[in-house]
């Protein structure tokens, strides 16, 4: 199963370490969105930034 990530929050006075995990994901601008493969990893780094993105599981 796959994970769509976008980024619906504005990373402007967020932490570093905020900004560095969005980035991880593939995120840069406001609304982009990117395709994950759905893993303990990932989870991991959403819940992290679950206030700043909207997450949509697409089945294949």
């Amino acid at each position: 199963m796959n994970i769509k990530v976008t980024l619906v929050k504005s990373l402007s006075g967020k932490t570093q370490d905020q900004r560095a995990t969005v980035r991880a994901l593939g995120l840069n601008k406001l609304n982009s969105s990117a395709v994950h493969n759905d893993n303990p990893v990932i989870r991991g780094m959403i819940r992290k930034v679950s206030h700043m993105v909207a997450v949509e599981e697409l089945n294949g």
